[in-house]
């Protein structure tokens, strides 16, 4: 028999239902390990969809978070700028004309940095002390200001975005 001979003729079933059972029972059997093979395959294909998804999910949560941070260490080479600024506005007398200068510089710095996400960590007199973005320098009996309160604030602290850049270094007040 030629290629084409073969094709083109129908499948010799048998004739007798002797013979018929046992290639019926072995397409059944392949049709029952053909749908587990498929069951198989559609199990794998959900598993394999939902990691891609947790990889996007995961690599999307990761691109935020460099985009809030990506300007960090600028901002945290800036944190010393404010600090002199303020220096230089706490020593300079009233009547300086460079004041107004430092003021509006301090004033325009503040506002870009706010924009970008950092913020002043600068605790008055009375707030409770928070070890989370504050680092106590001392403790001192302090009337009128209660147990474990912020009673002097030595330097601001910064936060980026919610991250601590730099704690608040405070005194805290003594409980009696």
């Amino acid at each position: 028999m030629t290629q084409e001979q073969h094709e083109t003729q129908p499948p010799e079933f048998p004739e007798s239902d002797d013979q018929a059972m046992p290639v019926e029972a072995q397409l059944t059997e392949q049709v029952e390990l053909l749908k587990a093979e498929l069951e198989q395959v559609r199990a794998q294909s959900l598993l394999e969809r939902a990691d891609l998804e947790n990889q996007r999910k995961r690599l999307a949560r990761e691109i935020e978070t460099a985009r809030r941070f990506a300007n960090e260490r600028l901002l945290s080479a800036l944190v010393p700028v404010f600090d002199a600024l303020e220096a230089g506005l706490a020593s300079a007398p009233e009547n300086d004309p460079l004041r107004a200068g430092v003021e509006l510089t301090l004033r325009e710095l503040v506002k870009a940095t706010e924009s970008n996400g950092l913020r002043v960590v600068a605790p008055a007199a009375g707030d409770p002390f928070n070890p989370e973005h504050h680092q106590a320098m001392s403790i001192v009996e302090v009337p009128g200001v209660p147990p474990g309160a912020v009673a002097q604030v030595f330097q601001k602290g910064y936060l980026l975005n919610e991250r601590l850049l730099r704690p608040a270094m405070v005194v805290v007040a003594k409980a009696d």
